[in-house]
């Protein structure tokens, strides 16, 4: 892949994108390689632009091969690295996947992402896809900032009475 194709586009533009991935991916029974390669197209930059080493040859082998969620764990690990998964659970016919940048922390102190899928492939890339989602989102604080401006006029007085 060139250089030029592995510019970062505008963050609305991938918003888009990885949201309507998200979408895709909730209605998808089953991975298939031309999944994976719409997900890797749309929201793996890393994938797309490392030269072909041979951990991008070992992901594509496993994506050939139908392994899926062989293939999916390397691809987390290399688009997300600071991102491990906290916990897979299976419950009620659904594979329930958390992803965490800080799993020693208790479970009520983490944001982790959190999604779910009938399948445990798609429960683990449906939280990929989350974190590419929730990362191209602008930070809400809790505490509303001010904006810095300054005023000409501004003088300060000392108030104290010293009589």
């Amino acid at each position: 892949m060139s250089e030029a194709s592995c510019h970062h586009q505008p963050l609305q533009a991938k918003r888009r994108r990885v949201g309507g991935l998200a979408d895709t991916l909730r209605k998808t029974d089953a991975v298939t390689s031309e999944l994976l390669s719409d997900v890797t197209g749309e929201a793996c930059s890393r994938f797309r632009c490392i030269p072909r080493s041979e951990y991008s040859r070992r992901i594509e082998r496993l994506i050939q091969s139908g392994a899926w969620t062989d293939a999916v764990l390397p691809l987390l690990e290399l688009e997300l690295p600071q991102w491990r998964i906290r916990r897979i659970t299976y419950d009620e016919a659904e594979w329930h996947c958390a992803l965490s940048r800080q799993r020693e922390l208790p479970d009520w102190l983490d944001q982790s992402i959190e999604a779910s899928h009938a399948d445990l492939s798609l429960a683990i890339l449906s939280a990929f896809v989350e974190v590419q989602r929730v990362s191209t989102l602008p930070a809400i604080t809790s505490v509303p900032s001010v904006p810095r401006a300054t005023i000409p006029l501004y003088a300060p007085m000392c108030c104290d009475n010293f009589a």
